[in-house]
């Protein structure tokens, strides 16, 4: 596949997509239906949208240890209800009440990925208005509070959201260029299959013109009775299926177009005519090296080692879950309350709170033994899919790498093949022309002509399928020996 010149480019780019929403007349190229099928086609912008998807979502799990604030307000909440109070003297009573309830608070908090807990620093101010005969105003303060929370139970989901979705983030990027190789993959399938369709009407009008004059020959050698009449209906019936394969070709052009249409987002009315890509680079690819890029690159080794950490993710979690659970709570912070809102921050008294929450099973009926047994199966099926995996992987590499670096060899032979099977129908036609060989004999010459021709498009196809299958695989450009990448800060603007 030759290199698009940057003049190309800007064409396929610019120009072809102001081009298809009328109808056109195009000539592309392999390279030239790739890189559309990449820039436009909807499979292509579904990967887009996929890949942002997966960004946000690493932009989340970075923003949760980003210090984090937050403010809350209420104001106001009024209240005007009947109650039961207790008085002093600690007898019950219902009593009306009507109070305005006004909060605001402001919270500086911090996650600590290798604790798993937080700390966090706040401001409070609160207003209550009792309202009717005794009305009166006050105010409560908590100037600063500083502590923190913290989970002692021996998981720390942090840690684990630290080691996993970096991983998954690297592995949406590596799906997306699979993605766009995927999208190569299916681009060739359709640029092959409205290939063949042009090669069938191309073949079923070539057959069509000469099965024409072949029967009006075969008439005229009846009628001075130099044929038989056997021969003369078997050129008819000839000629009768060559235009009913006509009609069938250019019935199948037409799907194919419309086909290759929608898969690139143009419209119905463009009219595509490709130009087949009779050359191919001087290739083989390494089954060692190509293992190795493999193992480096596809998003299916990192997919791997991601199910493995969530396993002992899972683990971990099942594990702390079936003992102690606790859970330390601690700040120190200053408090003071007036009637008015310049006392209220007037000689502010300290406060502290600690709480330690405890629970622990005392009769669960092995329900956390139960899920711990769970997760260590899961865990164990997890490991030994994996590794058969793993080994599919390795030798699904190796296959594809040894099918391509035969293709080269597969095309040569059916070029030969076509290039001969013509050279013998045009022999056979002429020696039907001067009576030696019979209208079977041409017609078994007419039929190899078809199946070579379609044969060597079928090779061309086969050897652009296994290259980017190779591509997809190891994310490697073996013509220009490189690794794939993309400018993925682009893709999310």
């Amino acid at each position: 596949m030759n290199k698009i010149t940057f003049i190309r480019l800007l064409f396929i780019l610019i120009v072809i997509p102001v081009w298809t929403y009328s109808q056109e007349y195009l000539e592309l190229n392999l390279d030239d239906i790739i890189i559309i099928s990449q820039k436009q086609s909807p499979a292509a912008v579904s990967a887009r949208h996929r890949f942002r998807n997966d960004y946000w979502r690493y932009r989340t799990h970075r923003a949760e240890f980003l210090p984090n604030l937050t403010m809350n307000a209420t104001i106001p909440d009024l209240n005007r209800s009947i109650e039961r109070l207790t008085l002093q003297d600690g007898s019950d009573a219902f009593i009306e009440r009507k109070l305005i309830n006004s909060l605001s608070n402001i919270e500086l908090s911090q996650n600590l990925g290798f604790t798993g807990g937080n700390i966090f620093m706040s401001s409070e101010l609160q207003r209550i208005d009792i309202l009717g005969d005794n009305a009166q105003t006050s105010y409560l303060s908590n100037p600063v509070n500083i502590g923190f929370r913290q989970p002692i139970n021996g998981y720390n989901s942090y840690k684990w959201e630290k080691l996993i979705e970096p991983l998954r983030y690297e592995e949406s990027k590596r799906n997306y260029l699979n993605s766009m190789e995927l999208v190569s993959i299916r681009a060739v399938n359709n640029f092959f299959e409205l290939a063949l369709a042009q090669k069938n009407v191309e073949i079923a009008h070539l057959n069509y013109s000469n099965a024409d004059t072949l029967f009006r020959i075969a008439r005229g050698r009846y009628n001075l009775g130099t044929i038989a009449e056997n021969e003369l209906l078997q050129m008819e019936l000839t000629y009768l299926n060559a235009d009913a394969a006509l009609n069938e070709a250019q019935i199948d052009l037409k799907m194919k177009k419309y086909q290759l249409n929608s898969f690139l987002g143009f419209n119905q009315e463009t009219d595509i005519k490709l130009i087949i890509p009779h050359t191919i680079p001087d290739l083989e690819v390494d089954p060692s090296l190509a293992l190795s890029e493999a193992r480096k690159n596809n998003p299916d080794i990192l997919n791997m080692q991601r199910q493995l950490l969530e396993a002992e993710r899972d683990l971990a979690e099942s594990k702390s879950e079936k003992g102690l659970n606790a859970s330390l709570y601690a700040s120190f912070g200053l408090s003071q309350r007036a009637t008015d809102i310049q006392g209220v921050y007037l000689n502010p008294q300290d406060q502290e709170r600690i709480r330690l929450g405890l629970q622990i099973p005392i009769a669960d009926w092995g329900l956390g033994k139960g899920k711990y047994r769970m997760a260590q199966s899961a865990q164990e099926v997890i490991k030994t899919n994996v590794k058969q995996a793993d080994i599919d992987f390795q030798q699904e590499v190796l296959l594809k790498v040894m099918q391509f670096n035969l293709q080269d060899n597969q095309l040569r032979i059916a070029s030969k093949a076509d290039t001969i099977a013509a050279l013998r129908y045009e022999v056979s036609k002429q020696r039907f022309l001067i009576g030696k060989i019979s209208v079977l004999d041409l017609n078994v010459a007419q039929t190899e002509k078809d199946v070579a021709a379609r044969g060597y498009l079928s090779a061309l196809r086969n050897y652009w399928t296994y290259f980017f299958n190779i591509r997809s695989l190891t994310l490697y450009d073996w013509i220009n020996d490189y690794p794939l990448s993309e400018e993925f800060e682009a893709l999310i603007r």
